[in-house]
C-alpha cells in the first residue's frame, strides 16, 4: 500500500457529494489528512445544504470540472466506452468488481481504489486531466482546489511511454 494511501481515501471521501457522513468524518479526516485541511476546515464550518449547493455548482453542472478522468483524455467520444472498459479491466486484475452507481473512471472511486490497492497508474496515466482540473478549479475559488493540490502533489512521477 502506497505511503499516500490515508490521503487517497479522505480525498475520495473529500469529492463525494456531501452528506451526513462527511461531516460527522471531516474531525478524523482533518488529523489523518493535514493536506486536505483548507477543504476539511470550510467544511466544517459551512453548512451541509451549501455544501451541497457548491458541490453541485463545481462539479455537477458544467464538464469544465468533470470528476470524470477518461472525460478529459477522450471528451464525450466513442474511444471514452473504450476507456471505461479499461478501468474496469484493471479493476478486475486487482480482484475487484466495479458495481458503483458511477462510472468506473470517476475521481473518488478511482481514488478508494488507489488507496486500496497501492496502484496508482490509472492516476499517473491520468495526471494532465487531474491537472487541468486542478487549474480550472483553482481559477473558480473553490474549495476543491486544495483537494487536487494534494492529490497531484502525492503522485509519483510520469513514466515514460505512459498513456495521457
Amino acid at each position: 500500500m502506497p505511503s499516500d494511501a490515508v490521503l487517497y481515501q479522505a480525498a475520495a471521501l473529500c469529492l463525494t457529494y456531501p452528506d451526513e457522513d462527511l461531516i460527522a468524518r471531516l474531525p478524523l479526516l482533518r488529523e489523518a489528512a493535514p493536506q486536505l485541511r483548507e477543504f476539511t476546515d470550510h467544511a466544517a464550518v459551512t453548512p451541509l445544504l451549501d455544501l451541497a449547493a457548491h458541490y453541485v455548482e463545481v462539479f455537477d453542472l458544467k464538464n469544465r470540472h468533470s470528476l470524470y478522468l477518461s472525460w478529459w483524455h477522450d471528451g464525450d467520444t466513442r474511444r471514452r466506452g473504450m476507456s471505461l472498459v479499461r478501468f474496469k479491466d484493471v479493476y478486475r486484475r486487482h480482484g475487484l468488481e466495479f458495481s458503483g452507481e458511477e462510472l468506473p473512471d470517476f475521481l473518488p472511486a478511482v481514488l478508494e481504489f488507489t488507496s486500496r490497492t497501492g496502484d496508482t497508474a490509472l492516476l499517473t496515466e491520468h495526471r494532465a486531466g487531474l491537472e487541468q482540473l486542478r487549474t480550472r478549479l483553482a481559477a473558480c475559488g473553490t474549495p476543491y482546489t486544495g483537494v487536487l493540490d494534494a492529490v497531484c502533489a502525492a503522485l509519483p512521477a510520469s513514466r515514460p511511454g505512459a498513456r495521457r
